[in-house]
Formats: C-alpha cells, sequence, structure tokens
C-alpha cells in the first residue's frame, strides 16, 4: 500500500471533493473518521485502517490533517476549494511573506495580483526555501516577496493556519515584488 497516494486521496477527499467517496464535511470541514475510512476501504484500498490513518496523519511533514480532541473527525488543515470555515484565527503578518510557483503564471499575477483561483484563500509562506519547495511543483520556481506588514496596515486580514501556513484572500500588485531568478 502506498500511503503517499493514499494521502493524495484524502487530500482531494477533505480539501475537494468529499462525493468521490460518499461523505460530507460540516461546515467546519470535518469528516467523520470512520466515514472516511469506510469511503476509502471501498473506493480505493480494502486495507485501510484507523492505524494507517493515524500514520498519515502524525507523518505528514505538512501537517495537512488535524484531529478533533477524541479523534472521531478529521479535516485539512487548509486548502479547501469548497466553502468551509477551519476557524482561523485572524493574526498579524511577519513584516515579509514569500509566495512560490511556477513561471508560466508569472503573467497573470504580475497583472492581477495574487488571487486564490480555485481555493478559498492565497497561501503564503514564513520562509523563502518553502516558497522555492512550492514553486518547484509548478515547474521552474518563482518567488514573489510580499510586503505582508504594510498589507495588514493598510487593512488586509491575515490567518495562520494549524500547520502553519500564512493565508489572506488577495495580495494587489502593489504589496510584492519577484525576486531575480537566481534562487
Amino acid at each position: 500500500m502506498n500511503l503517499t497516494a493514499i494521502s493524495r486521496y484524502i487530500s482531494l477527499i477533505l480539501r475537494h471533493k468529499p462525493e468521490v467517496i460518499g461523505i460530507t464535511l460540516n461546515e467546519h470541514g470535518w469528516a467523520d473518521v470512520n466515514a472516511l475510512i469506510r469511503g476509502i476501504r471501498e473506493t480505493r484500498e480494502p486495507a485501510f485502517s484507523k492505524e494507517l490513518l493515524d500514520e498519515i496523519v502524525r507523518t505528514d511533514s505538512k501537517q495537512r490533517y488535524a484531529y478533533n480532541e477524541d479523534h472521531s473527525l478529521i479535516r485539512a488543515s487548509q486548502g479547501h476549494s469548497i466553502p468551509v470555515d477551519v476557524e482561523l484565527t485572524q493574526a498579524m503578518p511577519p513584516e515579509f511573506l514569500w509566495h512560490g510557483t511556477g513561471e508560466k503564471y508569472t503573467a497573470s499575477i504580475e497583472k492581477t495580483g495574487l488571487i486564490p483561483k480555485s481555493r478559498l484563500y492565497v497561501h503564503l509562506s514564513k520562509d523563502m526555501d518553502t516558497a522555492i519547495a512550492v514553486g518547484k511543483r509548478h515547474g521552474k520556481p518563482v518567488v514573489y516577496q510580499v510586503s505582508a506588514g504594510r498589507m495588514a496596515r493598510a487593512g488586509y486580514a491575515f490567518y495562520l493556519s494549524a500547520n502553519g501556513v500564512w493565508l489572506t484572500k488577495e495580495v494587489p500588485t502593489e504589496f510584492f515584488q519577484r525576486l531575480p531568478q537566481e534562487i
């Protein structure tokens, strides 16, 4: 059993398409753990278990998933394309954050700013190395430095997800600059 592939499947379910296994998420993005396990067994992996789910949640390097206190519910920490309120707390960001993307998206970004597209929020990294890694997933990486402190002082809201990703609804062009290609 490939746990990476199962983790990606769980991400698809909890962020975008719970209906693929016949479950629903509540208004805060929580899914019943037993229903999730049953759905994965029926659609993808007959041997999937609570122990394997626990291992995926525990070992995920990006901490994509969170359990409630009694481990009866699970949700994705952020990255949803479906409307859920993951109960984010507004926070004051550091002066600068970073956004990594692929070179193929730069013309659109530099014209319209950073927008969430199919997600609910724009995702920003707390360090440039993370932004570079994110950018590499989309081809040749490009990194934008975001003046998050200036944005917050101008009234834009920022949220810090449970796994350390900074989120905001948009980043207008006047609040970021493209970093040199030598990254």
